[in-house]
């Protein structure tokens, strides 16, 4: 399927041919501490299938098996963008929450389970507060 996205200042842009059946979370340690959240969800799709607008700044972090992992963000706003073989690019592990059809992105798989957040199978039990954003929460 065809995906676009952009960082949240609109700074870098893609579009991308993406297979809905790769979709992945992941609740490593390095995941939960770069997304700011419980996990990460990306979408890998071959580096020959993305059309980049912008140029993403990345930095590479080197994981305790030795991979070396680029990290690509946009360098005016800091939004994560995905994550890449360091040395010889083949996939971008594009990070769902800047892919506008997120939403039809199921992941399909977890990885990294017994590194969960405990709660988030809770998740559902939590009541919603107001009708959308309270910007007394947020």
């Amino acid at each position: 399927m065809k995906i676009t996205g952009q960082c949240h200042c609109g700074t870098v842009r893609f579009t991308a041919e993406a297979d809905p059946a790769r979709v992945f979370a992941c609740h490593c340690a390095d995941c939960q501490i770069i997304s700011g959240g419980p996990f990460r969800a990306v979408v890998p799709v071959p580096v020959e299938q993305v059309e980049l607008q912008g140029t993403p700044k990345s930095y590479v972090k080197v994981a305790a098996s030795g991979n070396r992992r680029a990290q690509a963000f946009c360098a005016e706003c800091g939004t994560q963008l995905f994550a890449t073989e360091a040395d010889q690019p083949k996939t971008l592990n594009i990070r769902l929450g800047c892919v506008n059809e997120r939403a039809q992105l199921k992941p399909v798989v977890q990885v990294w389970k017994s590194s969960a957040m405990p709660w988030l199978h809770d998740l559902d039990s939590v009541p919603a507060h107001g009708k959308g954003r309270d910007s007394a929460l947020v």
